[in-house]
């Protein structure tokens, strides 16, 4: 291992990380005090990470808990050693400065020994989800102009639309032609990069989700995500020591946000649990056994937890945080109730740090997805003028909660925030119209500055000239004792233009009748719901169509749902002509 010495910008990274730990509680103040550092030249594994090795090696970096329990942890010491081992022998290998290299890995130390490896060569990481199919493996290779892959020999045949100029590098099993991945630990344990690494270099490249298109490829600099995580860090309350556990399969954004960047800048452990099969006991089990302190789940895990007997877990984590999708109020209050913490909820995208989140010690407000975080202007804009509706800290000049698509001012220089969509300049125009980062989601805001998220621009629709929420409409719908997940999407109608329809994914001990299922959903709803919100169409389905990360396609069930009215019309009016 290279004992590295902190650098300037080491010191500026540390002085900002411990303004925000010294304002740990204390929104006010670190929205006050808080500036990002200004770095011209930055390597998060080589001025952050080995520096971090170097003073404390034997602090643990990463702790896997595999299926039967078993327990494993690598120190900071070790994996400073390890990735110069994988940086010193993928050069031999001829990756240099700037290539970029898919990384399609579990929750293996390999994963963390390669992105720490690949950030010290200044070379450009693909993280990748093992879920690929080799089509859409072969997409993003293609558009993100792949120079290598590193994968499990297991997943091989995932690599075969591949050119055979991409090298192959495989983690195990390696199939014949490939490059073994366990002969980077003969290479030599000192590292000496080839320069400077610039802060505008590319450092990683993400795909999007995709709920609406095809993924877009965000590009991201050493400084973006390494650096611009310092708001992730101060929004999940990580700190020194804290053992933190995001439940997060890699490949997406959400994974480096809380699995790598964010802990790690806190000098702190990431925690994995690597479950066959989720069992949320088993998870609460593993949790007390380990003394997880940090937590941060998907709302899906969230509904699977309060279904389970949440009493089990004799100490809840200090810090308990929900991402990915706005979690509604029941789940926060279930959680509440048996743990005495508050559930806090944040707003983020691939093409960003945490911008919006409830921190630590504030007041949650139910519903509320929390405040501008330190170091982001974030306002409300108009989607249809293009202008700001409110005062960037309060609601409209009227003192009604204001409304408009959540956007970030760029006169304002937010750090965190993506260096574009990767050779792609009309997107990256276009999320940038008016001077504003565009995130197409709308919010509205009250006279405290709390955020509601009210959903994306292309799911949001009217019905009777009334707005309509889906994901206010699925909350309701979701804290029936029957419903494990729901989406509301519009049905076509002729007097109303539209009328709210949700698809339902049914609970195992859901009624056998479904008319009187039906019927108890609804008027449940009824109940919870102004009248112009009432689900008009209840459609019960095995599953919603999702994309790989786990997000709802609403723009898929609208179209199905386009689709089956146009039928029906048209049946409707081939009867018509029948009958004259």
């Amino acid at each position: 291992m290279s004992h590295r010495p902190a650098t300037p910008a080491t010191a500026a990274l540390r002085s900002a990380r411990d303004l925000l730990h010294a304002h740990a509680t204390d929104y006010a103040g670190a929205r006050e005090t808080f500036r990002w550092p200004e770095l011209d030249e930055f390597n998060f594994a080589l001025e952050w990470f080995d520096v971090v090795a170097a003073e404390n090696p034997d602090r643990p970096a990463v702790q896997i808990v595999s299926a039967d329990l078993s327990s494993r942890t690598w120190t900071y010491g070790e994996l400073s050693r390890r990735s110069d081992q994988v940086a010193n022998w993928l050069r031999g290998l001829g990756i240099r400065r700037g290539d970029h290299v898919i990384v399609m890995l579990g929750n293996t130390i390999d994963l963390w020994e390669t992105m720490l490896g690949l950030t010290k060569l200044g070379a450009v990481a693909i993280p990748t989800s093992t879920l690929l199919s080799p089509a859409d493996l072969a997409y993003r290779a293609e558009k993100g102009e792949a120079r290598a892959v590193v994968t499990l020999g297991a997943l091989a045949d995932r690599v075969g639309e591949l050119p055979d100029e991409v090298l192959r590098i495989a983690v195990r099993d390696a199939p014949e032609g490939w490059q073994d991945f366990a002969d980077a630990s003969q290479a030599a344990e000192d590292f000496v990069p080839d320069g400077a690494t610039p802060a505008r270099d590319t450092s990683l490249l993400y795909f999007t989700s995709g709920t609406t298109s095809r993924p877009k490829l965000v590009q991201h600099s050493h400084v973006s995500y390494p650096v611009g995580h310092l708001s992730t860090m101060w929004w999940l309350g990580l700190r020194e020591g804290d053992v933190h556990l995001n439940i997060s399969s890699p490949g997406w954004a959400k994974h480096a946000w809380s699995s790598f960047y964010s802990p790690f800048l806190a000098e702190a452990t990431v925690f994995v649990y690597n479950y066959d099969r989720f069992d949320a006991d088993t998870l609460m089990d593993v949790m007390d056994r380990h003394e997880v302190t940090t937590f941060c789940a998907p709302p899906t895990v969230w509904r699977m937890l309060i279904q389970a007997d949440l009493g089990r877990l004799a100490h809840p984590p200090r810090e308990l945080v929900g991402a990915g999708e706005p979690l509604n109020p029941e789940v926060i209050g279930r959680v509440r109730d048996a743990w005495g913490g508050t559930i806090r909820d944040g707003f983020g995208q691939t093409e960003m740090t945490a911008c919006v989140g409830n921190s630590p010690g504030q007041v949650v407000k139910d519903g509320s997805m929390g405040r501008p975080l330190p170091g982001y202007p974030v306002v409300l804009v108009d989607p249809v003028r293009g202008v700001v509706v409110e005062d960037p800290d309060g609601a409209a000049d009227d003192g009604s909660p204001a409304e408009g698509e959540i956007c970030l001012d760029l006169s304002a220089g937010p750090r965190g925030l993506m260096v574009g969509y990767y050779r792609d300049p009309e997107a990256t125009a276009r999320s940038r119209e008016g001077g504003f980062h565009h995130t197409g989601d709308i919010a509205t805001r009250d006279a405290e500055g709390y955020l509601t998220y009210v959903g994306r621009a292309d799911d949001v629709f009217k019905a009777s000239d009334y707005k309509i929420s889906p994901f206010e409409l699925e909350s309701v719908l979701l804290e029936h004792p029957d419903v494990v997940e729901a989406a509301v999407v519009p049905s076509p109608d002729p007097t109303r233009l539209a009328v709210p329809k949700a698809y339902v994914c049914l609970s195992a001990s859901a009624h056998e009748d479904p008319a009187a299922t039906a019927g108890s959903i609804f008027a449940h709803a009824r109940t919870q719901l102004s009248p112009h919100q009432w689900v008009r169409i209840i459609e019960f389905v095995p599953e919603l169509p999702k994309t790989i990360s786990g997000k709802i396609r609403r723009v898929d069930l609208r179209a199905r749902e386009a689709e089956r009215v146009a039928a029906r019309d048209e049946t409707a009016q081939h009867h018509d002509r029948d009958h004259r």
